[in-house]
């Protein structure tokens, strides 16, 4: 029973999540857009820097944004920050119900680092504070001034973060690690910075005081960082079902391709948003960097050079020893009735306590265990590397049955 009540957890903290995502960044994607089409025209408010015309559902909107704001405080002022908070807390929920609870599985890899479970934790928590802690004295520097030389800056800065987390988890965990940090970082945008430089100008607007404009300017560029690593941590959290990205050698080297693949694309549509001319050469780097993703995934894991080519060179299968692989080191979770702590179903639905089964899920079985480690799990049935070449000699005969 507590095992299927874990599930349920899970399960609606996920719903949440993604409900709380789309309305964060549907919102950010809005407002950089609406900020990106303001036009300056004759006749408009003291104080305004342009305005923008918009038809939906029906109805025309007329939008006006002050360079620093108003002359004084409307009456109904809507504030944007609650779909923020609500996807960094569900967000961290399923960090700590999955990869904190479930640590053995998802977060440590003793063939990378044989870490206990408090240590692999205090280090992601630790890592997400100190992550922040260099991002925002980043922005506060000298760099601040300078968005090109601050942009190269967080991009070596979360690179460097990558490599280094791989060294210390399983590569399912440095990526939700990354992913993770990534988010905190936008959420402390909003929650540290732009909101609370918001009520700033709100407050002087009250007092009758002429706001500051460095305030608006701060948040406007905290507001465009998230803007740009929204589509990169997207990647990465859904990253955790497709081994090829987090288990692959250059699990590292892709991260950073992925930063700068989303990024060009949100580049593409600001700039062809604020009217100016379409950079079409975004895609072909979105393109060539999707490739160079592609090709970095073929590469062998660290260790198992050769092992696809000489497997498919064996002389002769033995589907029985094949079958005891697969039934000593998956099947306590991929069977009808798991045996693992906390996993109540199998996995996906992926069952492999019978040879026909086995056959069935070959493919799977290549992906997840042969041209990655994604499975087992932070290899905790301890799965050698030469019976990964016995199960990808069998793959490439074509999965026999006997």
């Amino acid at each position: 029973m507590d095992a299927i009540v874990w599930e349920w957890i899970d399960m609606s903290t996920r719903w949440l999540h993604v409900i709380a995502g789309i309305a964060w960044i549907g919102s950010s994607f809005y407002f950089v857009h609406l900020d990106s089409s303001i036009k300056q025209r004759a006749g408009l408010p003291k104080g305004a820097g342009g305005e923008a015309w918009q038809v939906h559902g029906g109805g025309f909107y007329h939008m006006v944004k002050y360079l620093v704001a108003p002359e004084r405080k409307p009456e109904d002022l809507t504030w944007f920050k609650w779909e923020a908070y609500a996807t960094w807390l569900s967000g961290m929920a399923l960090l700590i119900v999955i990869y904190y609870f479930g640590a053995e599985l998802y977060l440590i890899d003793a063939h990378v680092l044989d870490l206990p479970v408090w240590g692999a934790v205090l280090i992601s928590v630790v890592g997400l504070a100190l992550g922040w802690l260099v991002y925002d004295g980043l922005c506060k520097s000298p760099l601040g001034d300078h968005d090109a030389q601050l942009a190269a800056a967080g991009f070596a800065f979360l690179v460097a973060l990558a490599y280094g987390f791989t060294l210390i988890f399983s590569g399912r965990g440095a990526y939700m690690q990354m992913g993770a940090l990534i988010g905190t970082m936008m959420v402390a945008n909003v929650f540290l910075v732009i909101i609370p430089n918001q009520k700033k100008v709100v407050a002087d607007l009250i007092a009758g005081r002429e706001p500051d404009p460095k305030l608006g300017q701060q948040a406007k560029q905290r507001s465009l960082h998230n803007n740009y690593l929204t589509l990169p941590v997207l990647f990465v959290m859904i990253s955790n079902h497709y081994p090829l990205a987090f288990a692959s050698r250059w699990n590292w080297v892709i991260f950073a391709l992925v930063l700068v693949v989303g990024a060009v694309i949100r580049h593409f549509y600001n700039e062809r948003h604020a009217g100016r001319p379409n950079p079409w050469w975004t895609w072909f780097v979105a393109t060539a960097g999707m490739v160079l993703i592609i090709w970095l995934s073929t590469a062998a894991p660290g260790g198992d050079e050769g092992t696809v080519e000489a497997a498919a060179a064996a002389p002769e299968i033995d589907v029985v020893e094949v079958e005891n692989i697969i039934l000593s080191r998956c099947s306590m979770c991929h069977m009808a009735e798991p045996v693992w702590e906390r996993i109540p179903v199998p996995p996906k639905g992926v069952m492999l306590d019978t040879p026909e089964l086995i056959q069935r899920h070959a493919r799977p079985i290549q992906l997840q265990a042969v041209l990655t480690h994604a499975m087992p799990p932070g290899n905790v049935t301890e799965i050698t590397a030469e019976e990964r070449q016995i199960l990808a000699a069998w793959v490439a005969a074509g999965a026999p049955l006997e």
